[in-house]
């Protein structure tokens, strides 16, 4: 049989996207009942496996291959050509995965992606596979899809990973409420007879989220009609800004005006500040937003386990203003929370 791909699955692809969803579905929510698997917090990367040439694909189709010299390696070593997995590169940092480690990787030379693999070696996560044998097996349902990965993963060995998988809600259930101590985002869902849904938003997910104080030290908007939460925190001495609730609804943007007031002279944020500032993972794009800036106060939001120390990396919710909390008593989350009992 030939070991070569075609011409369609060698990359770049397109690959399956999921829709969030509030709760953990019921069984019956997706075709052929659900499947439960955690949501890694890395890069979504499929490899290509041909007969002479061995490759990494973001979701963009951006080539990755450089980027991770330790991962192609694995794949060359340990995939039989015409095989096409998708899945996540992720990096492991005292037993909790890292992504301001996998960020560090983007822009490097080629010598320094080789340090970089030597000191936060990268492991790949496999949950699909999109070819097997040369064969384009997307057309399959997942369960047929699962059953080959799980055959071809009894030759895998670390860097590379077959993801855990349940059909079990109650199972499920527990990993979502214990995997975010190891920084888990939450679950994605999948349904048993489903084809691999290139392109589209067919599979599920769903995020751990808590509920946190942060610090509003500016909105976008007017104070009387803020659109968006500008959230800041103490890090090193200093109020610094660290993420952004997604667009507030009429409601929440009648229960915080009231408590927005102009700032003081000494207030630390500029009045316009490049996108970037919102989170050190926001580099696609360089344009500058402008700030109201509000004396700070404190407010509630729901934030997902995407806290590096410095920064949220997903938008925040906001869920109510807190002008009873003192700023002083504000810190940064405990992004190592350990599992409930």
């Amino acid at each position: 049989m030939s070991a070569a791909l075609p011409s369609e699955l060698a990359g770049p692809l397109q690959v399956a996207l999921a829709r969030a969803v509030e709760r953990i579905p019921y069984l019956g929510a997706l075709p052929g009942g659900c499947r439960f698997e955690p949501k890694w917090d890395g890069f979504r990367v499929v490899a290509t496996r041909d007969l002479h040439t061995t490759r990494l694909w973001s979701r963009r189709g951006t080539d990755l291959s450089t980027t991770f010299p330790e991962l192609v390696a694995a794949c060359a070593d340990q995939l039989a050509p015409g095989t096409v997995l998708d899945g996540e590169a992720v990096i492991w940092t005292a037993g909790r995965l890292d992504f301001g480690a996998l960020q560090t990787r983007i822009g490097r030379t080629p010598r320094g992606y080789g340090a970089h693999a030597a000191s936060h070696p990268a492991s790949y996560v496999a949950f699909d596979v999109l070819a097997h044998e040369s064969r384009d097996v997307r057309h399959l349902p997942f369960d047929d899809r699962r059953a080959l990965l799980e055959q071809l993963a009894t030759g895998l060995r670390p860097p590379l990973n077959l993801s855990l998988i349940t059909p079990d809600r109650e199972v499920a259930t527990q990993w979502f409420e214990t995997y975010p101590a190891v920084g888990i985002e939450g679950l994605v869902v999948k349904g048993a007879a489903q084809p691999y849904p290139a392109g589209r938003r067919d599979w599920l997910k769903v995020k751990h989220r808590d509920t946190v104080d942060v610090i509003c030290g500016a909105v976008i908007g007017r104070r009387t009609s803020p659109q968006e939460v500008v959230a800041g925190l103490p890090i090193g001495g200093a109020l610094k800004i660290v993420g952004r609730t997604a667009p507030l609804t009429g409601s929440s943007r009648r229960a915080l005006a009231p408590w927005l007031v102009a700032p003081g002279v000494d207030h630390p944020w500029p009045a316009h500040v490049p996108r970037t500032a919102f989170s050190r993972f926001n580099t696609a794009r360089s344009d500058v937003v402008d700030l109201t800036l509000v004396e700070p106060v404190v407010v509630e939001v729901s934030a997902d386990v995407g806290w590096d120390g410095q920064s949220f990396r997903h938008l925040l919710r906001f869920v109510r203003a807190r002008p009873d909390t003192e700023v002083s008593s504000v810190g940064p989350p405990d992004v190592r929370r350990t599992p409930p009992a």
